[in-house]
């Protein structure tokens, strides 16, 4: 048994259990790694994977345990090469961010300015994707960490830290008839094409909670992923958009005009998100303290430690 056997069986079921993406993947050939899947196969003496013919097809209930305990040594193997790098090479690596728009495009900007000034030799890399995708990518071990809003906290091979609370705001074309409200309500709103976020992205569930609770059906006219979509639509008069207060920037947002509406929905809750029992790199913890400085080394830490430690039963 050797780690290589252990990437090849990690690479496959990643591939969705395609042996020729795992030897795309990995850059070796198909036989290599079928033969090196079933030279592990035998010292085991189990069938780690369902075939038909050549073709995997599943994976068996004792292949779940050997993945899930493969997985747990390859992420070790990353952790030990991860110290002798810390101490070999401190201001320089990799760090990859898994994102969604919203926070790529308008919280992180400023943040990612002086991480690079204070780390110029660290190559920093910005995923985006839904809260799914970025979650799923943390996992994977494909990025250091995620930062979203809606479902980071449901994964629990995650460590999940909240980073600020903001609230949603309404965007109109000016002149609109909602700018002469004294009062913003959710009836009023109700009476427009909404254009908003889809339902996965940037605390939509608020404003869905929202509505619920009132007893109103809002139409919704159009959903995107992207507030500058919606801030398009919005200014080509097709509806009132509804989305983070911090997308709306007024020297840039000239051909709108923008209503608080925090009394309507609840605030929403950025968080980061960090695989448990993932060594992290100093310049790994100065990005979270820049991005959230209440989330120091020290509170990461002791979030990573409790998160290892076993549940204790009552």
């Amino acid at each position: 048994m050797n780690l290589q056997q252990l990437r090849y069986l990690n690479e496959i079921v990643r591939q969705g259990l395609k042996i020729s993406g795992a030897a795309e993947t990995l850059f070796t050939s198909q036989p290599g790694i079928s033969k090196q899947i079933k030279q592990l196969e035998e010292e085991l003496g189990i069938e780690i994977f369902v075939r038909n013919g050549k073709r995997i097809v599943a994976i068996t209930e004792p292949g779940k345990a050997v993945l899930s305990i493969a997985r747990r040594i390859l992420h070790d193997t990353d952790n030990l090469r991860q110290v002798g790098q810390e101490y070999c090479a401190q201001d320089s690596g990799h760090l990859t961010i898994a994102t969604t728009h919203t926070q790529a495009r308008y919280a992180l900007p400023p943040v990612v300015k002086q991480f690079m000034e204070r780390y110029p030799k660290v190559k920093l890399g910005l995923h985006q994707g839904s809260p799914t995708q970025i979650a799923e990518q943390v996992l994977s071990g494909d990025a250091d960490l995620c930062i979203a809003t809606e479902s980071l906290a449901l994964y629990d091979g995650l460590v999940t830290l909240p980073c600020y609370e903001w609230n949603h705001c309404v965007v109109t074309p000016p002149r609109h008839p909602l700018l002469k409200e004294k009062t913003l309500t959710l009836a009023t709103l109700a009476q427009y094409p909404i254009i908003t976020y889809d339902f996965a992205f940037t605390g939509r569930g608020k404003i869905n909670e929202a509505f619920q609770i009132a007893g109103i059906t809002p139409n919704i006219a159009l959903t995107a992923i992207d507030a500058d979509v919606i801030k398009t639509y919005v200014e080509l008069g097709l509806g009132i958009g509804i989305l983070a207060q911090m997308s709306f920037i007024p020297e840039r947002d000239k051909h709108l005009r923008m209503i608080e509406a925090a009394h309507l929905f609840k605030p929403s809750t950025t968080r980061i998100a960090i695989r448990k029992n993932e060594y992290l790199r100093g310049f790994t913890y100065d990005f979270i303290e820049l991005f959230a400085p209440h989330l120091t080394r020290e509170v990461v830490t002791r979030a990573m430690h409790l998160s290892s430690q076993p549940e204790q039963s009552s």
